[in-house]
């Protein structure tokens, strides 16, 4: 893979750092849910938004 140039790798940085907002929200709303369908929803979503963290941090180390 070739190296990231300036632009690319500030549009990385958001983009994780928006993954990682969303990992948190997500994580918040699910703990404070009582419905465990909701809670559910919100757990799963939560790792979904983990996992594109992890995806993207790959990037990051090639």
């Amino acid at each position: 893979m070739p190296d990231l140039n300036q632009v690319e790798l500030q549009n990385l940085r958001h983009l994780i750092g928006g993954a990682d907002t969303c990992y948190q929200k997500l994580n918040t709303y699910a703990e404070q849910a009582v419905d465990p369908q909701i809670k559910q929803a919100f757990t799963k979503s939560a790792q979904d938004a983990l996992n594109t963290k992890q995806k993207l941090m790959t990037f990051l180390n090639n």
